[in-house]
């Protein structure tokens, strides 16, 4: 029977909200994944007890939004960098977000419970409807897929499905071993009724851990990496007083003994942009002796300005670049900029007009002896698409930020997160670099194998790992993933609307 029948609406949606936020518990920098599962086992009968498509809407609404809310609560940090300016958007940054984003899965719960059937069906309908939703928003407006579903698996045996179907799959499967089991449970106890949703959860949590078992292990290189970590506040990050010794710490730990194949610097490292910064570029050739740098940087071509990375050959010399072309909205660009500059509404990292201006695209660029790299800067490694609209295969991932920006809660360890499960996609190494931290050599099955803390100066010689085969994710990439999903729901939708002869209609 299901627990929730009779009980107040207001009390659902308390609880609902209540549920979102302890399913953002499975998220870094807790990572306690079973706070997610039992959420949404409890989420069903809620659900399920929605007398209408727009309550049940409303419902997946409130849920999502507390989800959200939790999880994405370091997005008022960049608001207190220069808090005269910014701190008032912060409130109303961290609820319309929040709320937008719960826009995706609100219609989710609509659209899942107007079709309707019995409950271990609306527990799948649903668990679909919710996937296709999470496909859309990573991909709508540019796509938001910040703490998706896939993430609590993180540090588990389970994150490795990832290399075999992404991680709009994971999320899918996860929602697939919940959510019909939360059905089952809440409306039939008999060993029929939860015999099927149970030989699910089972079945997927079974085969992904014989997967995870047979993984190939990792083998490494010779080649050492050295990754810098300055930790420059953002407050003091461009601050005349304090650039300088920033600049002059990287310097300090370029020039460390002994000497590694490659020495990576973090986003925006050279307080200059590109066409004044060769005293820079210079200073860093000298104190890398002879050893290659990858480095972020600012530049200005005519009227755009970049966010970019440029690797020093052994001679110090340019001999690669990259511009940053999936840029954070409101972050480092505003749309509309030109007209919202007017309002005195900018970028928070540009100041100018409509801010930066993105680059042409995914790219590889030459390392020398270590091989190609494919570069990512900052929010772009949130990005499975990005990563898969390379134009070859790289040797290994490398992902320069400024995670000073996120604060030193929860968000950088999320970034984190994220970029270990696009080595995992790839099976590829990933090399980061930050500002702040957190710094890590990742291995190709995701696992950090050296990290410098977050909020500490300093740096790390690690070993490379070597590359693994393509994965088939990295092969196939989403869309076989999304037209299963579509497929699944559309003959899912039919054979309710045939249970039923037609398709319900509720009074809304």
């Amino acid at each position: 029977m299901n627990p929730a029948l009779g009980w107040p609406y207001w009390l659902r949606l308390l609880l609902a909200a209540s549920l979102g936020i302890v399913a953002a518990c499975g998220l870094a920098p807790l990572g306690f994944w079973p706070a997610a599962l039992v959420a949404l086992i409890l989420l069903t009968p809620l659900y399920l007890n929605s007398e209408t498509s727009r309550r049940a809407a409303l419902l997946g609404w409130v849920f999502a939004t507390g989800y959200f809310a939790h999880a994405l609560n370091w997005i008022i940090e960049p608001f207190m960098v220069d808090a005269e300016r910014h701190a008032w958007m912060a409130p109303f940054a961290l609820i319309f977000l929040s709320g937008g984003l719960a826009l995706f899965w609100a219609l989710a719960f609509g659209v899942a419970k107007r079709i309707g059937g019995s409950p271990i069906v609306q527990g799948m309908l649903l668990a679909l409807t919710l996937s296709l939703a999470e496909f859309a928003r990573g991909y709508i407006l540019t796509g938001f897929p910040w703490a998706g579903i896939a993430q609590v698996w993180v540090d588990t045996p389970f994150a490795q499905l990832l290399s075999l179907i992404g991680p709009y799959g994971l999320g899918a499967l996860t929602l697939i071993a919940t959510l019909p089991l939360g059905a089952a449970i809440s409306s039939d106890r008999s060993p029929r009724g939860l015999g099927m949703p149970i030989f699910v959860a089972a079945g997927c949590a079974v085969l992904a851990l014989a997967y995870a078992a047979n993984r190939p292990s990792v083998e490494y290189t010779d080649h050492i990496v050295r990754l810098i970590q300055p930790n420059a506040p953002q407050h003091q990050k461009w601050d005349p007083e304090y650039a300088p010794l920033f600049f002059a710490r990287q310097l300090e730990f370029t020039v460390a003994e002994p000497r590694p194949d490659l020495i990576v610097w973090p986003e925006t490292s050279v307080p200059a942009w590109l066409g004044s910064a060769q005293p820079y570029l210079s200073a860093i050739g000298e104190a890398a002796q002879g050893t290659p740098v990858f480095l972020g940087i600012q530049r200005a071509d005519g009227r755009q300005i970049y966010n970019s990375m440029i690797y020093l050959n052994g001679d110090g010399q340019q001999a690669g670049l990259y511009d940053k072309h999936h840029l954070a909205p409101f972050g480092e660009y505003v749309p509309f900029g030109e007209l919202m500059a007017r309002f005195g509404i900018h970028g928070m990292a540009a100041t100018t007009g409509s801010g930066f201006s993105a680059g042409p695209g995914a790219a590889l660029m030459d390392a020398g002896g270590l091989g190609k790299a494919l570069p990512l800067i900052c929010y772009e490694a949130v990005f499975t698409q990005d990563v898969l609209s390379a134009p070859g295969r790289a040797d290994f991932l490398l992902q320069i930020t400024n995670d000073a920006w996120f604060g030193p809660r929860s968000g950088p360890y999320q970034h984190l997160a994220q970029a270990q499960m696009r080595a995992i996609e790839q099976g590829l190494p990933m090399l980061r670099s930050a500002n702040t931290g957190v710094s890590a050599m990742i291995d190709p099955l995701g696992r950090i194998t050296d990290a410098l803390a977050l909020g500490q100066a300093g740096f790390i010689d690690a070993e490379l790992p070597q590359s693994q085969a393509a994965t088939i994710y990295s092969r196939i990439g989403d869309k076989p993933v999304f037209f299963l999903l579509l497929a699944a729901w559309a003959l899912l939708w039919r054979h309710t609307r045939r249970f039923n002869g037609q398709i319900p209609i509720d009074p809304t």
